[in-house]
């Protein structure tokens, strides 16, 4: 607004949308920007009416087309009153306070909202290439217990629009009411999800990923963005600039993603590249972050960036660490969590590396890792610190540093006997209870030989297998004994 751009769009706030001066506003043209599209008038809006309408499901099974929605949830006519439903009951509404006994109900949380294709097209909301995409319909279920005031606008706005005007989410949430119960159904289109009538599942494996790209236009989008003086070491990085990068990162993390799966390699590269300079490492933080950067840096075969990302990456997550490992043994059970979310992160970042099989980096940076994560032990245990480290084994083989690998597997199996050992001594009850866990350690343990075997060590591997026989034999004479009872 103050910049003059884009005044012809209609910003919403969805918060705001729940009172009646707001919605007056946007009922009203400013600048280039037309009205909201809406059918309600002020006095089914206003203070005290519809602040929140509740579900009966009188009709369950029937899907409503929205405008019918909107028209009942909009009536005044007696039988859209929850004082109707009372009197259908033959309860006495009187018992009731009259704000409740005005109150509207929706008798079904099953709408459609059906697809203009003509609109959709002529307004731009899908690219005439990706029309065969387009759904007839879109269906919704609401929300079953009831709905607030902007919620209720939100289906006003969205029944009224009929596809001639493109609605955008701004997200930073991902509660399915902020999308009007459409998640399926959105387009990532730089920092914005816009509505489109082409269905996209949601991610299982990561449900954060909402919509569509269309890389393409993303990429565009993301080149043509104005970053200001935002790599500039004359600035103040403030709190709330460097929480932005959160968005940024995350989106443009997603879009050089897309674009190596869609074998755009060169534009890929450039996403990667103007993050980092317009977003420095030093002034901006949340390295966890860049753990995708590192992973996608690697997959353009850009080793020389990937390393250097990650190095400096570890570097600040050891610096850290150095800090924690500085407090007394109670301060540093007091930060507890925090210093175990840091090992956790800078853990991410060298899985990175040991999945590329980067042979140069693992032969500093393993030992690196494991140096600055030692001196907090003590808040794993020796159990969860050592067998925590198990990926480690792999990366040393890989950086041709064999002895070391040895020593760290016999500093895990060493805890799986000692563990092992421990859990045969209890109680055949007590081993029923640990029974599942139990069964998951012994898999660890035969994994972690099999992966000694992998890498060609096979007498080191022969020598582990016969202590693994040797501890599982434990649980065979407990048992044996058991038996003869």
């Amino acid at each position: 607004e103050i910049e003059g751009y884009r005044t012809d769009v209609k910003t919403i706030n969805t918060s705001l949308l729940a009172t009646d001066w707001y919605i007056d506003q946007m009922k009203r043209k400013t600048y280039e920007s037309d009205p909201i599209p809406s059918q309600m008038t002020h006095s089914v809006y206003a203070y005290g009416n519809r602040d929140y309408i509740k579900h009966e499901p009188i009709l369950d099974s029937v899907r409503w087309d929205i405008k019918d929605f909107v028209n009942w949830v909009a009536s005044d006519h007696p039988r859209t009153k929850y004082r109707s439903l009372l009197e259908q009951a033959g309860d006495d509404p009187r018992r009731l306070p009259k704000s409740t006994q005005e109150m509207v109900f929706y008798p079904t949380n099953k709408i459609r909202v059906n697809v203009n294709k003509g609109n959709v097209l002529k307004s731009g909301i899908v690219k005439p290439e990706d029309q065969e995409l387009i759904v007839p319909f879109i269906d919704i279920d609401l929300p079953e217990g009831g709905m607030t005031k902007n919620q209720i606008m939100m289906l006003d706005i969205l029944a009224n629009n009929d596809w001639e005007r493109p609605i955008y989410f701004t997200g930073g949430s991902y509660a399915e009411a902020e999308y009007i119960w459409m998640k399926d159904y959105l387009q990532l289109e730089g920092l914005v999800y816009k509505l489109v009538p082409i269905k996209t599942p949601q991610n299982k494996e990561n449900p954060y990923l909402m919509g569509r790209l269309d890389t393409d236009l993303m990429y565009n989008i993301v080149m043509n963005w104005s970053w200001g003086n935002s790599e500039s070491p004359d600035i103040y990085h403030d709190i709330e600039t460097r929480k932005n990068s959160i968005s940024f990162r995350s989106n443009m993390a997603r879009l050089a993603d897309q674009l190596i799966l869609e074998g755009k390699k060169e534009k890929a590269k450039n996403i990667l590249d103007l993050a980092m300079q317009k977003m420095p490492l030093d002034y901006f933080g949340y390295y966890s972050l860049l753990v995708p950067f590192v992973d996608a840096y690697y997959r353009l075969d850009d080793t020389v960036s990937a390393q250097n990302l990650a190095q400096k990456v570890a570097f600040k997550y050891r610096d850290e660490l150095e800090y924690f490992g500085s407090l007394t043994r109670n301060e540093q059970y007091m930060m507890g969590e925090e210093i175990i979310t840091q090992v956790e992160r800078y853990r991410t970042l060298m899985e990175a590396v040991l999945v590329h099989e980067d042979k140069m980096l693992l032969k500093t940076e393993v030992d690196a890792f494991i140096g600055a994560v030692a001196p907090f032990k003590n808040l794993y245990g020796d159990y969860d610190y050592y067998t925590s480290l198990t990926d480690f084994v792999e990366g040393y083989y890989k950086a041709g540093q064999s002895t070391k690998a040895e020593s760290l597997v016999e500093s895990i199996v060493t805890q799986y006997e000692a563990r092992f050992a421990m859990i045969a001594q209890l109680s055949q009850n007590n081993k029923n209870i640990l029974i599942d866990r139990i069964k998951g350690e012994i898999l660890d343990f035969q994994e972690l030989i099999f992966r000694v075997e992998y890498q060609g060590a096979t007498d080191f591997a022969k020598g582990l297998q016969a202590r693994f026989d040797q501890s599982m034999e434990q649980f065979e004479i407990e048992e044996e004994d058991l038996e003869n009872q």
